[in-house]
């Protein structure tokens, strides 16, 4: 099945999303550890660290506000899966006893807001 010109639209632009909230990740002095993390539990657009402090990252890219902001995008069910993925690396990478935080950054027209602290464990 083919993806329509919209469902394209929407992966181009989160791509792009994406590549600038990395861009200002670097710049802001986090340490890109993986993109598109995939798990069974779903998939980590960033995970960053920042010190010793490993960053889960949502990203949300936004055309407008015609669909509310890109943190209400993450509602409860998004970040319960955010929060087994994070459990998920942990395991994999063998990582105990550290600190770990749950970012989200909203991209709309260029524009980068980033909430630290966006939710917790």
């Amino acid at each position: 099945m083919r993806n329509s010109p919209q469902d394209l639209h929407k992966k181009i632009l989160g791509e792009q999303g994406e590549r600038l909230a990395r861009k200002y990740l670097v710049k802001a002095g986090y340490k890109i550890v993986k993109t598109n993390y995939r798990t069974p539990a779903g998939e980590a657009d960033i995970v960053a660290k920042e010190g010793a402090t490993l960053v889960f990252i949502e990203v949300k890219t936004r055309t407008g506000d015609s669909y509310g902001s890109g943190a209400d995008a993450v509602d409860g069910q998004k970040r319960r899966r955010y929060v087994k993925i994070a459990q998920f690396y942990l395991l994999r990478e063998k990582i105990s006893d550290t600190d770990v935080r749950f970012d989200v950054i909203e991209v709309q027209n260029g524009q980068i807001r980033h909430i630290i602290s966006a939710f917790g464990a």
